[in-house]
Protein backbone atom coordinates (compact mmCIF):
# COMPACT_ATOMS: atom_id res chain seq x y z
CA UNK A 1 0.00 0.00 0.00
CA UNK A 2 1.62 3.27 -1.11
CA UNK A 3 0.91 6.50 0.68
CA UNK A 4 0.32 9.69 -1.26
CA UNK A 5 2.82 12.46 -0.65
CA UNK A 6 1.55 15.19 1.67
CA UNK A 7 0.22 18.24 -0.05
CA UNK A 8 1.49 21.30 1.74
CA UNK A 9 -0.99 23.75 0.26
CA UNK A 10 -4.34 23.59 -1.43
CA UNK A 11 -6.28 26.32 -3.11
CA UNK A 12 -9.67 26.87 -1.53
CA UNK A 13 -12.62 26.68 -3.87
CA UNK A 14 -14.00 29.92 -5.18
CA UNK A 15 -16.34 30.81 -8.05
CA UNK A 16 -13.62 32.75 -9.85
CA UNK A 17 -11.06 29.99 -9.41
CA UNK A 18 -8.69 32.38 -7.62
CA UNK A 19 -9.13 31.07 -4.08
CA UNK A 20 -7.13 31.59 -0.96
CA UNK A 21 -4.25 29.21 -0.34
CA UNK A 22 -4.85 27.13 2.78
CA UNK A 23 -2.91 24.33 4.43
CA UNK A 24 -3.93 20.81 3.43
CA UNK A 25 -6.50 19.21 5.73
CA UNK A 26 -4.00 16.82 7.30
CA UNK A 27 -1.74 19.75 8.19
CA UNK A 28 -4.42 21.83 9.92
CA UNK A 29 -4.83 21.78 13.68
CA UNK A 30 -7.54 19.51 15.06
CA UNK A 31 -10.94 21.18 14.84
CA UNK A 32 -12.07 22.91 18.00
CA UNK A 33 -15.44 22.03 19.49
CA UNK A 34 -16.97 25.21 18.04
CA UNK A 35 -15.55 24.52 14.56
CA UNK A 36 -16.82 20.93 14.70
CA UNK A 37 -20.30 22.13 15.65
CA UNK A 38 -20.28 24.58 12.73
CA UNK A 39 -19.25 21.83 10.31
CA UNK A 40 -21.96 19.60 11.78
CA UNK A 41 -24.57 22.34 11.27
CA UNK A 42 -23.47 22.75 7.65
CA UNK A 43 -23.77 19.03 6.96
CA UNK A 44 -27.11 18.96 8.77
CA UNK A 45 -28.38 21.75 6.53
CA UNK A 46 -27.14 19.83 3.48
CA UNK A 47 -28.76 16.59 4.65
CA UNK A 48 -31.95 17.33 2.73
CA UNK A 49 -32.63 15.63 -0.57
CA UNK A 50 -34.43 18.66 -2.00
CA UNK A 51 -31.53 21.00 -1.23
CA UNK A 52 -29.03 18.55 -2.72
CA UNK A 53 -31.08 18.23 -5.93
CA UNK A 54 -31.58 21.99 -6.04
CA UNK A 55 -27.85 22.65 -5.71
CA UNK A 56 -27.09 20.05 -8.36
CA UNK A 57 -29.59 21.70 -10.72
CA UNK A 58 -27.98 25.11 -10.12
CA UNK A 59 -24.49 23.71 -10.74
CA UNK A 60 -25.69 22.15 -13.99
CA UNK A 61 -27.66 25.16 -15.24
CA UNK A 62 -25.36 27.89 -13.81
CA UNK A 63 -28.44 30.04 -13.03
CA UNK A 64 -32.18 29.41 -12.81
CA UNK A 65 -35.37 31.15 -11.76
CA UNK A 66 -37.54 29.83 -8.95
CA UNK A 67 -40.15 28.81 -11.55
CA UNK A 68 -37.59 26.91 -13.63
CA UNK A 69 -36.30 25.08 -10.57
CA UNK A 70 -39.83 24.28 -9.40
CA UNK A 71 -40.73 22.77 -12.80
CA UNK A 72 -37.49 20.77 -12.97
CA UNK A 73 -37.83 19.37 -9.45
CA UNK A 74 -41.62 18.95 -9.62
CA UNK A 75 -42.22 21.25 -6.66
CA UNK A 76 -44.28 24.31 -5.85
CA UNK A 77 -42.42 27.62 -6.31
CA UNK A 78 -43.03 28.58 -2.66
CA UNK A 79 -41.40 25.36 -1.45
CA UNK A 80 -38.41 26.01 -3.74
CA UNK A 81 -38.14 29.59 -2.44
CA UNK A 82 -38.10 28.33 1.14
CA UNK A 83 -35.25 25.93 0.39
CA UNK A 84 -33.33 28.57 -1.57
CA UNK A 85 -33.61 30.95 1.37
CA UNK A 86 -31.98 28.36 3.64
CA UNK A 87 -29.14 27.95 1.12
CA UNK A 88 -28.82 31.73 0.72
CA UNK A 89 -28.42 32.11 4.47
CA UNK A 90 -25.27 29.96 4.28
CA UNK A 91 -23.80 31.94 1.37
CA UNK A 92 -23.87 28.89 -0.91
CA UNK A 93 -26.25 30.53 -3.36
CA UNK A 94 -26.87 34.11 -4.42
CA UNK A 95 -29.76 35.73 -6.23
CA UNK A 96 -30.56 38.58 -8.55
CA UNK A 97 -33.91 40.08 -9.43
CA UNK A 98 -34.99 40.73 -13.00
CA UNK A 99 -38.52 42.13 -13.18
CA UNK A 100 -40.83 39.71 -11.38
CA UNK A 101 -38.32 36.87 -11.51
CA UNK A 102 -35.58 36.01 -9.04
CA UNK A 103 -32.65 34.06 -10.46
CA UNK A 104 -30.38 31.95 -8.29
CA UNK A 105 -26.85 30.72 -8.87
CA UNK A 106 -24.26 28.86 -6.83
CA UNK A 107 -22.13 31.44 -5.05
CA UNK A 108 -19.59 29.19 -3.36
CA UNK A 109 -17.07 27.45 -5.56
CA UNK A 110 -16.92 24.65 -3.00
CA UNK A 111 -20.45 23.41 -3.75
CA UNK A 112 -19.72 21.56 -7.01
CA UNK A 113 -16.59 19.79 -5.66
CA UNK A 114 -18.47 18.86 -2.47
CA UNK A 115 -21.33 17.32 -4.45
CA UNK A 116 -18.82 15.57 -6.70
CA UNK A 117 -16.99 14.14 -3.66
CA UNK A 118 -20.29 12.96 -2.17
CA UNK A 119 -21.08 11.14 -5.42
CA UNK A 120 -17.56 9.71 -5.43
CA UNK A 121 -18.02 8.37 -1.89
CA UNK A 122 -21.40 6.95 -2.79
CA UNK A 123 -20.04 5.26 -5.91
CA UNK A 124 -17.04 3.90 -3.98
CA UNK A 125 -19.41 2.20 -1.53
CA UNK A 126 -20.44 -0.13 -4.34
CA UNK A 127 -16.83 -1.23 -4.86
CA UNK A 128 -16.02 -2.15 -1.26
CA UNK A 129 -15.44 -5.79 -0.34
CA UNK A 130 -18.23 -7.69 1.45
CA UNK A 131 -16.64 -7.26 4.89
CA UNK A 132 -16.99 -3.49 4.73
CA UNK A 133 -13.28 -2.86 4.99
CA UNK A 134 -11.64 -0.34 2.73
CA UNK A 135 -8.54 -2.39 1.88
CA UNK A 136 -9.46 -2.55 -1.81
CA UNK A 137 -9.67 1.23 -2.00
CA UNK A 138 -6.13 1.94 -0.80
Amino acid sequence: MTKKPAISEIVCCSPSGAGAVRPALEERPLLSFVEAVKVMALFKMLSNDTRIRLLHHLVRSREASVGDIARTLGMRPQAVSNQLQRLSDTGMVASRREGNNVYYRVQSGCVAPLLDLALCLMEDEGHRPEGGTDEAIH
